[in-house]
């Protein structure tokens, strides 16, 4: 059964559901098609309308919403509260920037007038990950809804009440039947639906394998796609760094949501002169928190989303350890009920060990030392991945020129605020291409069209 709901602080088996049947679904992609016809004539106003009525719905239900998400993939309360007005943030900002972003450019050719236009292009499929499983989805569906699209969406197997929980968000703020379809399906019917003429574009969020498998397909149906992967963010601290408030970011940066995102801290590099100082309030830190209940706002550490989610990431460890790595703390299961794992650091990880290019998604870091900042550059750069990253120092204007030479999508000084509406989220390499949220978000399913008018006679 693809989709079955457990409490991974308990183990316990909360719920399960039935794949569609063929038919069903058939019948749930016929209604998306029908409903494009009539919504891409919709005006940007009423779209507002109901985008907006969608993302009061999200404020409203914060505290329902929030407990469905910790009971359903662990994360602690106060994080799943902060993700649901995020996303209800998300649409709230596309309800109102959407028809600036995608109004005409006016271009100056040579002769005549011209200039492009915006008009979206169908049906959307969206496959996306149980992390954040509200978050996912609203930074597409604010975007691409309101630029005149429909979406079908594939949620992860183990957050089925989170999806089916978004989808009733939109039905209750008045959509179409077919704008917005939560579809429980394999793996599959995943893929015939990417290959569905109706499918015009394909959206994920994901591994890297599942970046390769379903790009490839929609590549082979000349459809656009966006693929947001994995990430192995370099965390980088220069001499002059604020230790302080670097610690507290490195903590938030490696352990929020259980270190299970994307754009995490995972590679923590160190010039060698705070080196020991930097990896000993580091360990200090982690090691002061507190596994518990993540229905508890007491709790500082929560359990893993799912058992085969912490078995496998104990495996990674296991790995790293036997090609040379050192475990400097951590890396067992802890003692209790549920999927809980002690926060790990790891040293002495060389590039020959599997480690050294894996993404530990989870609570578990990598340190660093190095000579220099030409050394911590050298060693960001050295990787597969290409998301995000960080560095901190006191001088900005170093800050700004070590960000600029780092291969990934986004870096930040002296923080790791990932996500903003209006910011572009998105990276290179293995962590994928195109971009979400921002301007570029809204961007990604829309026919750009260029229309000129020049009142001249063909060439003879």
């Amino acid at each position: 059964m693809t989709y079955q709901s457990f409490n991974p602080a308990t183990g316990k088996l909360l719920k399960a559901f039935e794949d569609l049947s063929d038919k069903e679904l058939e019948t749930k992609l016929a209604a998306a098609a029908a409903c494009y016809k009539t919504w891409r004539h919709t005006s940007y106003a009423d779209r507002a309308i109901i985008v907006s009525k969608a993302a009061d719905l999200l404020h409203e239900r914060a505290e329902e919403l929030a407990r469905t998400m910790t009971l359903e993939m662990g994360k602690r309360i106060e994080e799943a509260r902060g993700e649901v007005e995020f996303s209800s943030s998300i649409l709230a900002y596309y309800a109102k920037n959407a028809e600036r972003f995608l109004a005409d450019t006016e271009l100056h050719p040579t002769m005549g007038e011209g200039h492009m236009e915006s008009s979206p292009i169908g049906v959307i499929f969206g496959v996306e990950p149980w992390n954040f499983p509200y978050y996912q989805l609203a930074r597409v569906a604010g975007p691409h809804l309101m630029a005149g699209n429909v979406l079908v969406i594939k949620h992860a197997g183990c957050v089925p009440q989170c999806a089916i929980a978004f989808e009733k968000i939109w039905l209750d703020a008045g959509a179409p039947a077919g704008l917005y379809t939560n579809l429980l399906i394999s793996h599959d019917q995943s893929d015939r639906v990417v290959e569905d003429p109706r499918i015009k574009g394909v959206a994920l969020t994901g591994s890297v394998a599942a970046g390769r498998s379903i790009a490839a397909r929609a590549g082979q149906n000349l459809k656009p796609s966006s693929m947001e992967l994995g990430g192995s963010d370099a965390f980088i601290v220069l001499e002059d760094a604020d230790m302080d408030h670097t610690i507290k970011w490195a903590v938030w940066g490696r352990m929020y949501n259980t270190g299970q995102t994307c754009c995490a801290a995972k590679r923590f590099i160190v010039v060698e002169k705070l080196a020991d100082a930097f990896l000993e309030k580091f360990a200090t830190a982690l090691g002061a928190l507190k596994a518990g209940d993540p229905l508890d706002a007491k709790t500082t550490l929560g359990p893993l989303s799912t058992e085969s989610a912490l078995t496998d990431l104990l495996k990674q460890v296991d790995v790293a350890v036997s090609h040379g790595a050192r475990l400097v703390m951590g890396g067992k299961r802890i003692n209790r009920p549920g999927s809980f794992m002690q926060p790990t650091i790891l040293t002495d990880v060389k590039p020959g060990n599997p480690a050294f290019r894996d993404e530990f998604f989870g609570p578990v870091a990598m340190f660093f030392r190095v000579k220099d900042e030409e050394a911590a550059i050298a060693l960001a750069n050295d990787s597969d991945f290409g998301l995000g990253g960080s560095v901190f120092t006191k001088d900005v204007a170093r800050g700004r020129r070590v960000a600029s030479r780092i291969d990934t999508g986004m870096m930040f000084i002296n923080n790791i605020s990932w996500s903003d509406a209006e910011l572009p989220f998105g990276g290179i390499k293995n962590s994928g291409y195109g971009r979400e949220l921002g301007d570029m978000g809204i961007q990604a399913f829309v026919n750009k069209k260029l229309v000129r008018y020049a009142a001249v006679d063909a060439p003879v």
